[in-house]
């Protein structure tokens, strides 16, 4: 039995305790979050309820794997306290806001020789796991272009006054709050970027955000072929799409919907498109919508390594590999647009 805390008690930090309960071989031994536990909606929550993660770190509980769900800004810091504490962490995306946090998270890993696990949880839907046969494979050959696009809602029903949403150090960008799964899942299939280009905008999130709201970035994969990110957190009133579009020298093939969920294209020379799985529904935070509801692979894997010594399915070096690039894709930014 794998014992978890849970440090962050939002709306995935919640999902994430729900999880562990479900998971036959895990088990919560406690929760943590500074406000109290009528503030985040759970005044009969059974397990420990703590108010620090000092606290939680001193107390004699009995803890292998502690996950942090706080804000992107915070992940770092506890991540290395947890690490230093000898326990395994899993870290909700991004896993810090710049790679050299993100270097020394990999650093204090090594030196306690513990494990870090990065929720990437795009990679088990079925789509994505097909592209990733499709790439590995080279059944589209060489790769020509890609195309990333991900248009999504985040309005005042998201990006509350007093929220952590939309502060710089807090939450880092819309890259990294909203749309980092997905360039994840371009990592992942097609590995590095250089050549970084890129035209910034923020039409509709003035008072709202200290940040960009739209992007289109041109760049080249090292591996060959070019691709571009657009994105937006503009869109009037619902999510549009996350796709993906791959021109490959032997096909081409397009993945869509809300969150990269449907098959809309597959023409591939001598090759007949597989029937997938169905994939699990959007995480639904009321009037916006997230990514899939996957979280229950990841506290399986966390389980699996720590008990079969299995695969980390989004190891701490492509969690770092993800801020690496989105941190580049802001450099770029800087240098041509200011809010």
């Amino acid at each position: 039995m794998i014992k978890f805390a849970v440090v962050g008690q939002g709306h995935i930090g919640k999902r994430h305790a729900e999880m562990i309960r479900r998971n036959p071989d895990s088990e919560l031994v406690a929760v943590c979050d500074i406000l109290p536990k009528e503030e985040t909606g759970q005044p009969d929550i059974k397990e420990p309820y703590i108010s620090s993660l000092d606290e939680l770190l001193n107390s004699n509980l009995d803890i292998d794997v502690i996950n942090v769900c706080t804000p992107n800004g915070f992940h770092a810091e506890q991540a290395i306290k947890i690490l230093e504490a000898k326990k395994h962490v899993v870290i909700e995306k991004p896993i810090a806001l710049s790679k050299h946090d993100a270097e020394r998270i990999i650093f204090k890993s090594l030196e306690m020789s513990k494990h870090v696990f990065c929720v990437m949880q795009n990679r088990y839907s079925p789509p994505s796991v097909w592209l990733k046969q499709l790439v590995s494979q080279k059944t589209l050959g060489d790769i020509y272009m890609v195309k990333l696009d991900c248009y999504w809602n985040r309005d005042e029903r998201y990006y509350k006054k007093g929220n952590w949403h939309g502060d710089a150090e807090k939450d880092g960008g819309t890259l990294f709050t909203q749309f980092s799964h997905f360039i994840d899942i371009m990592y992942w299939l097609f590995g590095d970027i250089t050549n970084i280009q890129g035209n910034f905008a923020d039409f509709n999130h003035q008072t709202l955000t200290a940040f960009e709201d739209s992007g289109i970035v041109t760049f080249d994969f090292i591996n060959g072929g070019m691709g571009v990110l657009n994105y937006s957190t503009s869109v009037w009133d619902t999510n549009l799409e996350s796709s993906l579009t791959i021109i490959g020298e032997k096909g081409t093939v397009k993945v869509s919907g809300q969150y990269m969920n449907e098959v809309v294209y597959c023409h591939i020379k001598d090759y007949e498109m597989p029937e997938l799985a169905p994939c699990n529904p959007p995480n639904d935070y009321g009037p916006y919508k997230g990514s899939a509801q996957n979280h229950h692979y990841v506290i399986q894997n966390v389980v699996e390594k720590l008990v079969d010594k299995g695969t980390i399915t989004t190891n701490v070096l492509e969690g770092m590999k993800v801020v690496d690039i989105i941190e580049r894709i802001y450099q770029t930014r800087d240098k041509v647009w200011k809010k």
